[in-house]
């Protein structure tokens, strides 16, 4: 049986709360079952063994130097990215990401409809690929609900599809592949489009290393 694997995440508010963020992404991590990644796991989980963090990698707050990585310097925070991103480069998937700018949205209808047209062109830009598994397994955990309705209405259409939004966040790495992704990505858009950065995201990166990042994960996009 052929199997896919997306693992998925967003970045931003799905609202226009105030305070919300004026970028929204979400990242696609797809993973063939067949294409193993067992040494390249078994190599990031020693790599954080030694930098001395094996949780969850939860990108905003590693940059932000909040919640579990409050009392982590500057320099055990970039190990632990650099852990992840090297493993990023490695493994034999694919990247997708998209990325909606709300300052061009008016309401939260306006950004529903935008996502579905946004992923369903990823679709059906991909459609022939898709239709070559037998099943098809996302794992998203619903921690914007709107996103995900809108997900299992556009990938229902698949044989043997399956969403699981419950799921262990610290196991599922290629989950924290594409928690990463979201984050750089809308840095990079944010870079193109003169859009501010926050203090923490200037002292975590520098313009020249983004781009590097990006090149390099660009040779892995869907």
């Amino acid at each position: 049986m052929k199997r896919l694997n997306i693992f998925v995440d967003e970045t931003g508010e799905f609202g226009f709360a105030k305070g919300a963020s004026d970028v929204y992404g979400i990242s696609f991590t797809f993973h063939e079952q067949d294409n193993n990644i067992g040494l390249e796991l078994e190599k990031l989980n020693k790599r954080l063994m030694k930098i001395g963090y094996t949780d969850m990698i939860h990108m905003a707050d590693l940059i932000m130097h909040r919640g579990d990585y409050a009392k982590f310097d500057i320099k055990m925070r970039k190990s632990i990215f650099n852990a992840i991103y090297q493993f990023s480069r490695k493994i034999p998937v694919k990247y997708y990401t998209i990325i909606v700018d709300k300052k061009y949205i008016s309401s939260n209808e306006v950004l529903r409809k935008k996502l579905i047209n946004e992923i369903n062109k990823m679709i059906k830009l991909h459609e022939d690929y898709f239709n070559k598994f037998d099943k098809i397994v996302l794992y998203y955990d619903n921690g914007q609900k709107p996103l995900g309705y809108i997900i299992d209405s556009l990938f229902i259409r698949f044989n043997g599809f399956e969403h699981k939004a419950v799921f262990n966040h610290k196991e599922k790495r290629l989950f924290q592949v594409s928690d990463m992704l979201t984050y750089i990505d809308k840095a990079v858009y944010k870079h193109k489009n003169n859009i501010k950065y926050t203090k923490a995201e200037l002292y975590f990166f520098g313009n020249e290393e983004l781009r590097k990042i990006s090149k390099e994960l660009n040779k892995k996009r869907f």
